[in-house]
């Protein structure tokens, strides 16, 4: 089972405030075991919403929304992409980590959609197994 793991943005963050060392220093070495566990697919911080752009969809229309957008609540700072066995096994490597965010920080646990959940036609299936491969062929560059 795959997860996004979501680290939800704070004030400090969306005002560019970075992590000192030792949170940086904690990380590396929580990455490092989700690395060594053969967990952690990939992950990554994320630049304040103000430097951000929203796409608006209404029917044909295409509306672009410059950041920062006002509720930080509903923001991300950053995000690790999982493979576990369970949405148990993803709480549980959760737990361990160490605090994201200088004060109280949250962090947002989904599961994502395997192909085969959202159909069985064979034509999307394969197209969709193609085109992951492609992907992963142009992240090893």
């Amino acid at each position: 089972m795959r997860f996004m793991i979501i680290v939800k943005a704070t004030k400090d963050s969306e005002a560019g405030v970075m992590p000192d060392e030792k949170m940086l220093k904690d990380m590396m070495k929580y990455n490092e075991e989700l690395v060594k566990a053969g967990i952690m697919q990939a992950g990554d911080g994320l630049h304040p919403s103000s430097k951000g752009a929203r796409v608006r969809f209404s029917g044909k229309n295409r509306t672009v929304i410059d950041g920062p957008f006002a509720e930080t609540k509903e923001l991300i700072a950053g995000f690790w992409m999982w493979q576990v066995k369970s949405r148990e096994e993803a709480i549980e490597w959760v737990k361990r980590c160490p605090n994201p965010m200088p004060g109280d920080s949250e962090i947002e646990i989904r599961q994502v959609f395997e192909s085969p959940e959202l159909t069985d036609n064979p034509e999307i299936l394969n197209k969709e197994a193609e085109l992951r491969a492609k992907s992963a062929n142009n992240a090893a560059r």
